[in-house]
């Protein structure tokens, strides 16, 4: 286990739905589900027309589609620089990024997180997009501060019903601010695009199993790798196994193509043909969170370059 600090905090409550008292449901919650009951770990939806974590929302992007975005974001970044937002050459854009934390509890309290697993979990990205879980971890430039937590009862909306809504009526802050919303749902997290941002804001963010934060309860997803995962969506990486096995693959230079995600902490899996092992201690693979050790130079790099061109 990594040992995680305490960080300042502030809290908020919001009533939604029942009545919501102003103390705090203290303790764990008690809803588990196990992972193999997880139908899929991680999913994206389709932007603008994500409703909720369910199979009619999930989508694949197309070779077409990927290519429509990589040349998008290469105009807004040429735009930007000619009025002078621009990194410079061989550096990194860095920011600390505010990160708004909503519970969505149902009538009864279940789904609730105590403030020391949210404040682990902020501790958990900062330590991820860092590097510092292994020497070969590339440190994006990015940490994390918690800038409020909102307390939710409503029963439709702990099992992300209703999420286009919700989120919508919940979200805080701009296009940099990460919005969590903390769900009882069959993924473990799912994600929006940093491209989707300007057709609609109000979905962006990242939902998260409640039970995937740092002491939750779902056997190996349980150290607040998934938020890490879903926030390396939300700065614009693809899974390391985008496309499957080809050179295009995650456009990123330095993970090698696969041609299927990763379960467990398979050492020495080669899915692929083209050169290098899977990459299965990249976050962006579908491994254990014990497993996950890293972002690499070149995802750093895509997460430098889509942060300025669709969150600055």
């Amino acid at each position: 286990m990594r040992a995680l600090t305490t960080r300042p905090r502030v809290l908020a409550v919001l009533l939604a739905g029942t009545a919501l008292t102003f103390s705090p449901l203290g303790g764990q919650a008690t809803a588990k589900l196990p992972a193999d009951q997880l139908t899929n770990p991680c999913f994206t939806p389709a932007g603008a027309s994500a409703k909720g974590g369910r199979a009619a929302d999930h989508r694949e992007i197309s070779a077409a589609e990927q290519k429509a975005i990589e040349a998008r974001t290469a105009q807004l970044l040429k735009a930007k620089a000619a009025r002078g937002i621009a990194v410079p050459k061989g550096a990194l854009a860095a920011a600390t990024v505010p990160v708004y934390v909503h519970v969505m509890r149902d009538a009864a309290g279940n789904g609730d997180v105590t403030n020391t697993q949210i404040a682990d979990q902020i501790d958990v990205l900062n330590e991820t997009f860092a590097g510092d879980e292994s020497s070969a971890a590339a440190d994006t430039g990015f940490t994390f501060s918690l800038a409020g937590t909102f307390r939710y009862n409503n029963n439709q909306w702990h099992k992300d019903k209703q999420s286009a809504s919700y989120r919508k009526q919940t979200r805080k802050g701009g296009a940099n601010a990460l919005n969590i919303w903390l769900v009882d749902f069959s993924y473990l997290g799912i994600a929006t695009f940093p491209w989707d941002y300007a057709k609609n804001p109000g979905v962006d963010g990242i939902r998260v199993h409640f039970d995937s934060l740092p002491g939750g309860s779902i056997a190996n997803f349980n150290l607040g790798e998934t938020a890490t995962h879903e926030a390396g969506h939300w700065f614009g990486l693809y899974h390391t196994f985008q496309g499957g096995c080809t050179t295009t693959n995650d456009e990123v230079e330095d993970t090698p193509a696969q041609s299927s995600p990763t379960s467990g902490c398979p050492v020495g899996r080669d899915s692929c043909n083209l050169p290098g092992l899977d990459p299965i201690h990249n976050y962006m693979d579908y491994s254990y969170d014990s497993c996950y050790n890293q972002f690499t130079p070149k995802q750093s790099t895509r997460i430098s370059s889509m942060w300025t061109a669709y969150r600055t």
